[in-house]
C-alpha cells in the first residue's frame, strides 16, 4: 500500500544511511515520526474500512443462510400441507440462495483475510512506531552528548591557545629574570670597584701619615742626641 511506503523506508536497513546524510538527525527523526503518525491515521482508517467490509460480508452470508433455512422450513410445511408445487417453489428459491452463498462465502473469506492482514499491519506499525520513539530518545541523547563533547573540544582548543600564550609569558619572564640578574651582578661589580678605589685612597693617606710620623720621630731623636 502506498501509505505504508514511507514506513517501509524508515524501517529498512537504509534508515541509518539516511540519518548519516542528515545535517540534524534529531530534526529528521522528528519529521519522520510526524509522517509516520500521519500514516498511522491513514492505516487506521483503511483498517476500519476493511473490517467494516468483513462485517458486511459476514452479515450478508448469515442472512443468506437464514433465508436458506427459512426456505427449507417452508418447503417442509408445504409438503406437510400436501402442496408439492409450493414446496417445489421454496426449494427452487433455496437453490438460488445456495448458489449465491458460494459467492458470498468467497467475498467474506477475502474480506476476512484482508481484515486480518490490515490488523496485523496496523498492530506492527503501532509497535514499530513505539520502538522508533525509543530510538528517537536514544538519538537525542547521543546528539546532546555529541554537542557537549564538541563544546568541550572547542574549549580544549582554546585552552591550548592560552597555553601557548602562557609559554610565551614564561619565556618573557625568564628573560626579565636574566636581565635583572645581570644588572644586579653589574651593580655588585661596580660597588666592588668603588670600594677598592676608596680603600686604596685611604691606604695612600695612611701611608703618607705613617711615613711622616717616622721622620718626625727620628728627627726628635737626633735633636735629643745632639742636645738641641
Amino acid at each position: 500500500m502506498g501509505i505504508l511506503q514511507r514506513f517501509k523506508d524508515i524501517m529498512s536497513a537504509n534508515m541509518n544511511a539516511m540519518l548519516d546524510k542528515a545535517e540534524d538527525p534529531v530534526k529528521m527523526v522528528d519529521q519522520y515520526m510526524r509522517d509516520l503518525e500521519s500514516d498511522l491515521g491513514k492505516v487506521k482508517a483503511e483498517t476500519a474500512a476493511v473490517m467494516a467490509e468483513e462485517k458486511r460480508t459476514k452479515r450478508e452470508l448469515d442472512e443468506n443462510q437464514e433465508q436458506i433455512d427459512k426456505m427449507e422450513r417452508y418447503a417442509k410445511k408445504a409438503l406437510m400441507a400436501g402442496n408439492d408445487q409450493d414446496a417445489r417453489t421454496f426449494l427452487e428459491k433455496k437453490a438460488d440462495l445456495a448458489s449465491q452463498r458460494e459467492v458470498l462465502q468467497k467475498s467474506f473469506e477475502q474480506a476476512q483475510a484482508n481484515a486480518q492482514s490490515m490488523r496485523k499491519m496496523h498492530d506492527k506499525l503501532c509497535s514499530d512506531i513505539e520502538e522508533l520513539k525509543k530510538r528517537k530518545e536514544s538519538i537525542k541523547a547521543k546528539m546532546t552528548l555529541a554537542k557537549t563533547q564538541e563544546k568541550l573540544n572547542k574549549i580544549g582548543s582554546s585552552y591550548e591557545g592560552v597555553g601557548d600564550k602562557m609559554s610565551a609569558f614564561d619565556r618573557m619572564e625568564e628573560k626579565a629574570n636574566r636581565m635583572l640578574d645581570e644588572a644586579n651582578a653589574m651593580a655588585e661589580l661596580n660597588q666592588k670597584e668603588e670600594d677598592t678605589s676608596v680603600e686604596a685612597l685611604m691606604n695612600k693617606y695612611e701611608e703618607d701619615d705613617s711615613g711622616k710620623s717616622l721622620v718626625e720621630d727620628e728627627l726628635e731623636a737626633m735633636k735629643r742626641e745632639l742636645g738641641l
